[in-house]
């Protein structure tokens, strides 16, 4: 619900009702993942998608009854590649879809929810989804306290748990207990919206390069820093894009960051000067990090000195075979835009374990 999270509270403290049509479950090549959020108001707007379009104004139809009733409604949508034309979830896959009604009655934990996720404090909502009677029964979760429950202290105990576990792992994901809580057995569905603080982007390096990365970086969802230790050129002036720029040397910076425990293996670091007296210090910091990426920009030569350089500091093989260096994929990039798109889509493809290569090339599913 993040997505749409903004407009639900601003109608929620107007005293509006809205439906919220959530991704619960997924299978196949679905086109949007547990978590992504539509709203519907009363007065016929929609925020979000559940589906990148494809299932959207079936959606839209189920949340203007559920406005009308307040009964919540679970979906499923999609059918096989060969049929998905005529139900319009056109990549064949298949999604649940979990519709409620939220409005200040129904959900009075929202604005501690809210304020949590603008405060980047993780914090998790589990919705009962499928249950005899306990449908739309809900609890939020923080590491530290709960608030809410489904009227079983047991079934409380044990989402709590579950749900404290895929918060620290910053996953969504639907729970299946017995219809009393038991681990194991069925009959009660349980869907864990974890709202974890975004992963973070460290771009070091104040050039050209790095107000394209920072821009990019924020779009997709990334909270981006962008260091360098050169104060007339690390502005905010030169860097609207980033949410914060800070005058430090890169590896004093990153070193006191995972030092503190602001950088994680969600972190990606991206070493934009090369020039050795700034990039060298810095990998040797990043490579020990065990970050999701580290990758450094410069030529051929330069990367085979930096190797060379890194080796003498006594880094391991193992450890600078996690180093993307020439940065980014080949794809022919000149600006600084298409050089932030190359990083960008390395970044994307080294997450998901792909090769980035040409999807027409290429035979089998596509997610």
């Amino acid at each position: 619900m993040r997505d749409v999270l903004d407009e639900v509270m601003r109608r929620y403290e107007a005293g509006e009702a809205v439906a919220v049509g959530t991704v619960v479950a997924t299978f196949s090549s679905a086109p949007r993942s547990a978590g992504a959020s539509m709203m519907v108001a009363a007065d016929g707007t929609v925020t979000g998608s559940v589906s990148g379009g494809c299932v959207e104004g079936a959606v839209y139809e189920v949340g203007r009854e559920v406005l009308e009733t307040g009964q919540p409604m679970l979906q499923r949508y999609g059918v096989s590649d060969d049929d998905a034309f005529a139900v319009g979830l056109t990549c064949g896959g298949i999604i649940d879809i979990y519709v409620e009604r939220i409005d200040r009655d129904s959900f009075p934990e929202l604005p501690a929810l809210a304020e949590a996720v603008h405060a980047e404090v993780p914090v998790a909502v589990a919705t009962v989804v499928a249950h005899p009677t306990l449908v739309g029964a809900r609890i939020v979760i923080w590491p530290d306290r709960v608030a809410g429950s489904t009227g079983s202290a047991r079934i409380d105990d044990a989402i709590a748990d579950d749900a404290r576990g895929l918060l620290a792992s910053g996953r969504s994901g639907t729970l299946v207990y017995g219809t009393d809580g038991e681990r194991r057995g069925e009959g009660l569905s349980v869907f864990v919206n974890s709202f974890e603080p975004p992963p973070r982007m460290l771009v070091f390096g104040a050039i050209d390069f790095a107000a394209a990365m920072a821009r990019l970086g924020t779009y997709l969802g990334y909270r981006v820093t962008v260091c360098d230790a050169r104060p007339v050129f690390a502005t905010t002036t030169r860097f609207p894009g980033a949410h914060e720029v800070v005058v430090d040397w890169p590896h004093r910076y990153l070193a006191a960051e995972l030092a503190a425990g602001r950088v994680d293996s969600r972190t990606v670091v991206t070493v934009l000067t090369h020039d050795p007296k700034f990039d060298v210090p810095v990998l040797e910091v990043a490579l020990r990090g065990k970050l999701a990426y580290v990758g450094a920009m410069g030529s051929r030569r330069t990367h085979d000195d930096r190797m060379n350089r890194l080796r003498e500091a006594g880094l391991t093989e193992s450890e600078l075979s996690a180093l993307s260096s020439p940065i980014g994929l080949d794809l022919g990039a000149r600006t600084p835009e298409e050089t932030a798109v190359s990083i960008a889509a390395e970044i994307i493809a080294l997450r998901w374990g792909r090769q980035g290569q040409r999807l027409a090339e290429l035979s089998g599913r596509i997610h």
